[in-house]
């Protein structure tokens, strides 16, 4: 593996390649991106994936890329500027892209505005709350989380974030007159920090799970777009956004084995099926249903 660093004006952008540019067989380099992910989390997918050359980066702010533009919000415009400047820093043409998260929503936007640089789009679960029938409650249940995070610090706002995430269903009156989510409940620090930075549950990312995509330019572009959804997401918010944003394109989504961090192994507590989520985006990318 090699790290890169791209220099642009708004940030340095940090990105790993694992194996030779141009690819060895001939194939598109597989390109991963998440966020808040940074390139760590694709460690476990991208070692299922021996054979390929595999390119993963932080985005700008997040990880080991510094920004430069002076500000603190992550909007999928401007991240879709960097995926592309890499991209072409590869110098190896279109890219198959696999992007899960707020990265999948990026992934969207890359597509809309840069429709040349990817072959295939496999995006995974994007949280993009605004597009389910509930929306205006999903941004209610998105605002009481930050305030939760605001009030007491990062336990209470991540105590918060697990509850949404993990509520089944539309977000009804009965979701909003819970008592507040126990950190400790969770295995999550009670005590306050102080900071308030935390990309995932400010509102610094609020940009990503509120756009929408530009349909009309995703079905004009020549990419094969999926999008993927996790077996046990069904019911639960990234699910119903996945399924959501599937009907906005005209399509249904593809089930991919596990949950939303599917891919991860148990580095990060909460492991996945990379083994079988890695054999069935290659099955994907190849153009399986």
């Amino acid at each position: 593996m090699k790290t890169h660093t791209l220099e642009t004006p708004g940030a340095d952008l940090v990105h790993d390649v694992r194996g030779p540019l141009p690819a060895a067989d001939g194939r598109p380099p597989l390109l991963m991106i998440g966020q808040p992910m940074d390139a760590g989390g694709f460690a476990a997918l991208a070692a299922r994936f021996p054979d390929r050359t595999v390119v993963t980066y932080d985005p700008r702010g997040l990880g080991r890329s510094t920004r430069k533009d002076g500000r603190t919000d992550h909007t999928p415009e401007t991240q879709a500027d960097d995926v592309h400047a890499v991209i072409g820093a590869l110098g190896a043409g279109p890219v198959e892209l696999f992007a899960s998260s707020g990265g999948a929503v990026t992934a969207l936007a890359v597509v809309a505005k840069y429709p040349a640089d990817v072959t295939v789009l496999v995006a995974h679960e994007p949280p993009l709350i605004t597009l389910t029938p509930d929306g205006r409650a999903a941004v209610r249940a998105r605002a009481a989380v930050l305030e939760a995070y605001e009030k007491r610090g990062w336990g209470a706002g991540m105590a918060a974030f697990v509850a949404m995430t993990s509520w089944e269903g539309e977000f009804t009156e009965e979701y909003f007159a819970q008592p507040e989510a126990d950190p400790a409940a969770f295995g999550m620090p009670t005590e306050d920090d102080g900071s308030r930075d935390d990309p995932l549950l400010s509102d610094r990312s609020w940009a990503i799970s509120g756009y929408r995509p530009d349909a009309d330019a995703i079905a004009a572009a020549p990419t094969r777009v999926v999008i993927a959804v996790g077996e046990e997401s069904t019911n639960v918010q990234t699910g119903r956004t996945s399924v959501a944003t599937a009907e906005l394109l005209g399509q249904r989504v593809t089930v991919f084995p596990s949950h939303h961090g599917g891919f991860l192994d148990g580095e990060f507590g909460y492991p996945g099926k990379p083994d079988e989520f890695g054999q069935r985006l290659c099955e994907v990318l190849d153009g399986a249903s």
